[in-house]
């Protein structure tokens, strides 16, 4: 095993996230962040890295995307993110498809995002667990952060579309609902027998992680009207609800932020391709953080391009949002709603050294990423050939 570097980086503007930003230096070793400050005694033993002024972040985090699993230029051949055999399949696990090859991870770290969630694809009422990875490595079992790290469904048009073209069950909004109760109530029974006596069902097994509130149901909707039916299935159900990409959620946000439940809204550029995202709006996430809803910011890769992800939030703060609610809603918000906040998302003492140089404030589509480092090795450098 080659031993790890030790860095750090002096003359930077450091951008905490979770304190207030300042002038000073940042120390990484042994694979994480050691101390940072105003004033920071250089530890011997150390590479220095001068940031000449540039922005020193903690790694974007993208919590939802289908890297991996939808390859980019792949055709059939990468892709695998719909299992459409059967509406529900929440044994499937995006964990057994992903590809670390796929080119979308260079993109990543090249854009200074070092964690991402990948899902499987919304066709199903119940699409399977997701899981939270880096986004660096060999093969997808020396990546993880969390898995698994949701349970993915979802409510509108995809499913619908998806199983009325075949003339069967779900085909409507209403079938697509009922679908998902059917499969928690037998999840439920199964939960409350003896565990001696429990058939082996892992569908029933995933669906128990969420009524256990061990990991969060993450509800594909677009639609207020399909926001309201998964408040109101998780209040029937009583589980941990985190709602993806929300693209109306800013009409109903005083009900959203009542109840604690995170939005991740995206992707934002791209077309209005069907009914249920007609209005969505660059200026849903400021309206969403100003209503006390925590926000994060995703691409949807490769419906929007990952490399885009701060271009959103940048986007995002043109159209209303406040600029550190922005920065947030790409590092630690969704970090936080990853339940993997303890190690990345921030710039503080003992979380994992993923972090990145950029030459200015991230915010400004001007500036870009000069270096990335994932658990304190360089995994980017721009070079301006």
């Amino acid at each position: 095993m080659v031993a790890q570097r030790n860095y750090v980086i002096v003359n930077a503007q450091i951008v905490p996230i979770s304190a207030a930003p300042f002038t000073g230096s940042l120390v990484i070793t042994e694979g994480r962040i050691a101390e940072l400050g105003a004033s920071v005694e250089q530890p011997s033993g150390h590479e220095v890295i001068d940031a000449g002024g540039g922005w020193v972040l903690p790694g974007l985090v993208d919590a939802h995307v289908h890297l991996g699993v939808h390859e980019e230029g792949e055709g059939w051949a990468g892709a695998d993110v719909n299992e459409t055999t059967d509406p529900v399949t929440a044994a499937a696990r995006a964990l057994d498809a992903i590809n670390p090859a796929d080119i979308g991870f260079a993109d990543a770290r090249a854009a200074g995002i070092t964690a991402v969630n990948v899902n499987p694809g919304s066709a199903n009422p119940i699409g399977g667990l997701a899981v939270a990875i880096k986004t660096q490595g060999r093969i997808v079992d020396e990546m993880i952060l969390r898995s698994p790290s949701g349970l993915k469904a979802a409510l509108g048009e995809n499913p619908k579309r998806i199983y009325g073209e075949r003339k069967q069950t779900p085909n409507t909004r209403l079938g697509v609902a009922m679908t998902i109760r059917k499969a928690f109530t037998e999840a439920w029974r199964w939960q409350t027998k003896d565990p001696a006596e429990r058939p082996a069902d892992l569908v029933s097994e995933a669906l128990a992680m969420v009524l256990e509130r061990k990991i969060p149901w993450r509800q594909h909707c677009h639609r207020a009207d399909d926001i309201a039916t998964a408040l109101r299935i998780a209040d029937e159900f009583g589980y941990d609800l985190v709602l993806d990409h929300g693209t109306e959620a800013y009409k109903i946000a005083d009900l959203i932020a009542e109840r604690d439940i995170p939005v991740l809204y995206g992707p934002m550029i791209v077309s209005r391709s069907k009914v249920e995202v007609r209005e969505r709006s660059p200026k849903a996430p400021g309206i969403l953080s100003r209503a006390g809803v925590r926000v994060s910011i995703i691409t949807d890769h490769p419906v929007v391009p990952i490399e885009f992800l701060i271009h959103q939030a940048a986007l995002a703060v043109r159209e209303g949002m406040d600029p550190t609610e922005a920065l947030k809603a790409v590092t630690l918000n969704p970090a936080e709603v990853l339940g993997v906040s303890d190690r990345i998302g921030s710039l503080e003492p003992g979380k994992d050294a993923d972090l990145a140089l950029w030459s200015g404030d991230p915010l400004d589509t001007r500036n870009r990423v000069l270096r990335t480092w994932i658990d304190g090795e360089q995994v980017y450098a721009h070079a301006e050939d």
